[in-house]
């Protein structure tokens, strides 16, 4: 199921009605109330989602290509650099 190392513990303040409503359900279904609210994050706001990053990458690669707008790679890094030789300067 799950793996207690890769899970984070968390407190969470709840009304009676609530506690009872997990306690309640938590005996139907013959599971524990944590595994229960994991189940009900899940449904609410999604699960976990594995990322190809490879597949990722290839769909990005090149995804500024065409603007004019951003100048050129070697300008900007000389830019930052001397940026930062300036800063250096300054403070010593």
């Amino acid at each position: 199921m799950y793996s207690i190392h890769r899970m984070k513990r968390t407190q969470l303040y709840i009304d009676d009605d609530l506690a009872n409503i997990l306690s309640m359900v938590s005996r139907q279904r013959g599971t524990t109330v944590s595994e229960l609210v994991r189940v009900c994050i899940r449904e609410k706001f999604g699960g976990k989602q594995k990322v190809d990053k490879v597949t990722l990458a290839k769909q990005l690669a090149g995804i500024w290509k065409n603007r004019r707008d951003l100048g050129g790679t070697e300008e900007h890094v000389r830019r930052l650099r001397r940026d930062t030789r300036t800063e250096r300067l300054k403070i010593g």
